[in-house]
């Protein structure tokens, strides 16, 4: 089915839940760490909740316009992946990992990354991008993905998500 409305699509579980505020600190990048946050808050912009990302250290991989269409799911380091350890130094087993991952999330009509954190923009979202980190890796704000509000420290997003059940991912 092709469709030209590209309204984002946000489930509505009920009432609204007014004053409530999220703040999701978005710190790894590589493909089965970005989802949580990303589900999460579209989760939470559908309940109506004030929601505020916030990426920082390996959490740039998704907000960086150079590396957030390609992150990658390793196995090395994984124990989740029920597989022995030794096979995720072979050659080729990230690209098979990676490549089985999406397919899952494909299939599930999950978007990719940058769609994502675009449809969580355009439901209300926001989306911040660490000081520290952005400075660490050599990043202004031209280099990260266009619906990131801005560069703040630490202290900046503690302020304005004062009051916010905080979740650290």
């Amino acid at each position: 089915m092709t469709t030209t409305d590209n309204a984002p699509i946000v489930p509505s579980f009920g009432a609204a839940q007014a004053g409530r505020k999220l703040a999701i600190i978005c710190s790894k990048g590589n493909l089965d760490m970005a989802y949580p946050g990303l589900v999460l808050a579209n989760a939470a912009l559908g309940e109506g909740v004030e929601t505020h990302l916030f990426f920082t250290f390996w959490g740039f991989d998704m907000i960086n316009k150079k590396t957030m269409g390609d992150l990658k799911l390793t196995l090395l380091g994984n124990t989740a992946m029920h597989l022995p350890q030794g096979l995720g130094g072979l050659p080729g087993m990230t690209a098979i990992a990676t490549h089985q991952m999406r397919k899952a999330i494909e299939d599930l009509g999950i978007p990719e990354v940058p769609e994502f954190l675009q449809q969580i923009a355009d439901s209300g979202g926001h989306l911040w991008a660490c000081r520290m980190s952005a400075d660490m890796q050599d990043l202004e704000l031209g280099d990260l993905f266009d619906e990131v509000e801005a560069i703040i420290s630490a202290a900046d997003f503690i302020e304005l998500t004062d009051g916010a059940q905080l979740l650290f991912i």
